[in-house]
């Protein structure tokens, strides 16, 4: 009986009829730039040839632009706060046929359990998912998370087909140092053939030297052109993210060359359902990147056969012999719009949504990880001094400065001051039931009444409120382990709107869709009282993360980036 490698190739050699044969197709050759009319011949999901073939099935495709599907170089699933099936039925429309998710998330709250689950979400579902092993559980030893994962507890999933290396290790600081384990994550990824990302914002010099040493290949955290390309000079690779809360497209536009494209990827990071909804995935990097000027050809290359070649994939990212047939009908070149989605041969999107019958696995439900006693709260700050530092919002990223203000106090307590856009900022510990609660300010949010809380909060995801009151405070944390975690908008004590995230307290189990106008509800409702950031919950999400600079509050205290260390709230 012949093996389908050997039907395969006589499919290719005009012997045997192919499954499909598509027509009148103006191909998007990657490795030469060149368009070419032609037809594309599939057998078994693969491309067999490109020219004249007999096909059980014939399609024209009406001369329009047929292109690799996208490939998305850095995620987590989870920051679209859609479970697996509902993340893919949501970006697969816009052309992207295969992710490299980094399971940092739920990793952070269920450890191994987590990376299990979502493996398994992953099956049999209608694009390529891909996995790197959450490199930092917990991401420092500064914030209480719900797991931790060793070197030696993440060995045995090396040699799974779906992982491909060692995620973002973030604990650049672990890695200059020469921390042990650190290193031996390194070391044995390395060992294994596989590959490690990078997460080192604004490293440069000596410091990025023995970090890329260590066997660092990649960095998406570069928000300047001169910061990225300190990084190429010295080898690496870099990922251009456009996310919901870190936008760095426009900044890095200049780093885009002939001479650099061989070594640059689109990553979308963190992205919420709304933007995908509205916006698209990575088809919208491409269209704004041509509208910034960048060749498409180029912007093409960087979402399919470049990612395709840093990870190992030699079946992805080109519409050529032997690869699958992930194969996106285009428009135009310029905006990308997207009228046919086929993975492995087979028709799966048309016209902006799935088709009907096109299946995905659903995963079992989720055990409840709240795990908080919200009667023995106290979100008062005493007040121990006149001057405080003050995480300060940087508009359009994720990172923050510390800004040293005069607080507001009553009765020897620190309120909120709404007219000087100085709020409360909490982190409550939900793993351990601990009762410990970082208590902060935070200036740039421009609320004036109400509160919003999540468990979404990077990377540990303890639950993260920021208030104009510490009794709406108080009903929003309340409310959020009462949904077994997700958003909430309070005000004057009334739930204004909110979303139940039960996966994890990270994702829902409804569809896309519906996540999406609930997510609309909370941020209107968000809006309503004065809040003035675009995507209120996506920045809140990143103010507990202790790797990215300045300053951040984790429920063990206010946290300095520079030093490294939990420094007091007051200055005087």
């Amino acid at each position: 009986m012949a093996t389908q490698t050997s039907e395969l190739i006589k499919v290719a050699a005009g012997e045997i009829p192919a499954d499909l044969l598509l027509t009148d197709a103006r191909i998007v050759n990657v490795y030469t730039g060149r368009v070419i009319p032609g037809n594309i011949a599939i057998y078994n999901g693969h491309i067999a040839g490109i020219g004249d073939y007999l096909a059980t099935k014939t399609v024209s495709l009406g001369n329009r632009y047929v292109a690799p599907g996208f490939i998305d170089a850095h995620v987590h699933i989870e920051s679209a706060m859609a479970g697996v099936t509902g993340f893919v039925r949501g970006i697969l429309p816009h052309g992207t046929t295969t992710v490299v998710a980094d399971p940092h998330e739920i990793a952070n709250v269920s450890g191994m359990d987590g990376v299990a689950y979502m493996l398994t979400a992953a099956e049999n579902q209608p694009m390529n998912i891909f996995f790197m092993l959450p490199s930092c559980v917990p991401a420092t030893p500064m914030e209480t998370s719900g797991a931790m994962l060793d070197a030696d507890t993440l060995i045995p999933l090396l040699t799974h087909e779906k992982i491909l290396g060692l995620g973002e290790m973030m604990n650049y600081p672990g890695v200059i140092g020469g921390a042990g384990d650190v290193i031996k994550k390194i070391e044995t990824t390395s060992r294994y053939g596989k590959i490690v990302d990078g997460h080192a914002p604004g490293l440069g010099g000596k410091n990025l030297a023995a970090y890329i040493s260590a066997g660092i290949s990649s960095d998406h955290e570069c928000i300047s052109a001169e910061e990225a390309l300190e990084k190429l000079a010295a080898g690496m690779f870099i990922m251009i993210r456009e996310g919901t809360g870190a936008k760095n497209l426009s900044d890095l536009v200049p780093i885009i060359t002939p001479y650099t494209d061989p070594f640059l990827m689109w990553c979308t990071d963190d992205r919420h359902t709304q933007e995908i909804a509205t916006g698209g995935h990575i088809n919208s990097l491409l269209r704004k990147a041509v509208a910034a000027g960048v060749d498409p050809m180029i912007a093409l290359r960087m979402a399919t056969i470049n990612p395709a070649r840093y990870f190992g994939l030699s079946r992805l990212g080109a519409i050529a012999p032997g690869k699958e047939a992930d194969i996106v009908v285009l428009s135009d070149m310029e905006t990308f719009r997207v009228e046919k989605v086929y993975t492995s041969g087979r028709l799966v999107a048309e016209n902006g949504s799935m088709l009907a019958g096109v299946t995905s696995s659903i995963p079992v439900s989720y055990p409840n990880t709240m795990h908080v006693d919200i009667r023995g709260l106290d979100f008062s700050i005493p007040a121990k001094g006149r001057r405080a530092r003050v995480i300060e919002l940087v508009p359009g990223q994720i990172v923050t400065k510390c800004r040293l203000m005069d607080v507001k106090s009553e009765n020897g307590r620190v309120v909120s001051d709404p007219a000087q856009d100085i709020l409360k900022l909490v982190v409550v510990e939900r793993h351990k039931a601990s009762g410990r609660v970082g208590k902060g300010l935070v200036s740039g949010f421009g609320l004036k009444s109400g509160a919003i809380a999540s468990s979404v909060a990077h990377d540990s995801h303890n639950i993260i409120c920021v208030g104009a009151d510490d009794a709406d405070m108080m009903v929003a944390v309340k409310t959020v382990v009462e949904m077994g975690g997700g958003l909430v908008v309070v005000s004057a004590g009334k739930i204004e709107a909110s979303l139940s995230l039960p996966i994890a307290g990270l994702m829902a189990d409804e569809d896309i869709d519906t996540i999406r106008q609930k997510t609309l509800l909370l941020n209107n409702a968000a809006r309503t009282l004065g809040m003035r950031v675009e995507d209120p919950f996506m920045i809140l999400s990143f103010l507990a993360l202790p790797v990215i600079p300045e300053i951040r509050l984790t429920d063990l205290g206010l946290f300095d980036v520079a030093v490294f260390a939990h420094v007091p709230l007051f200055a005087d």
